[in-house]
């Protein structure tokens, strides 16, 4: 990623809850999106094959009421940062068994900034005190998520 890249993130996780990240956090950011945006398709595509479709669509995808509301607070935080033309790129789609439509695939950024923010916010609520968080802190955070998506 470009240094105005990280630059854009540190602003941005910062400003969402005031957490401080640097380029080794980054690389586990990176992995953590991978991770979770994956999660979100397979179910997305198990819940298009449940219902005879082979493209999965927006509504196909398991977002809760909370990372809605992540995803609203993302963009609010975006107007002033501008960090969805990065998480474009970051937001790689994997390979599924079926297609992912158009409109699913151009709300995948915006999907990311939602988790984005909902990551922000965990550690803010897991470690309170904490600034700059650990690798140790970063695994349980995403334990965490992994239960929940």
């Amino acid at each position: 990623m470009a240094v105005m890249g990280i630059s854009r993130f540190e602003r941005f996780f910062r400003a969402a809850a005031g957490v401080d990240v640097d380029k080794n956090d980054l690389r586990r950011y990176h992995e953590f999106l991978d991770a979770k945006l994956y999660d979100l398709l397979l179910a997305g595509q198990a819940k298009a094959k449940a219902n005879g479709r082979d493209i999965i669509e927006p509504f196909d995808l398991p977002i809760t009421k909370g990372l809605q509301e992540c995803i609203h607070r993302f963009r609010r935080l975006d107007d002033e940062i501008d960090v969805e033309p990065i998480l474009e790129l970051l937001a790689r789609r994997p390979p599924l068994d079926i297609a992912v439509s158009d409109v699913t695939d151009e709300k995948l950024p915006e999907i990311a900034g939602g988790l984005s923010y909902a990551l922000s916010q965990a550690f803010r609520i897991v470690f309170p005190d904490r600034r700059n968080p650990q690798t140790a802190h970063w695994e349980r955070v995403q334990r965490m998520f992994d239960l929940l998506l």
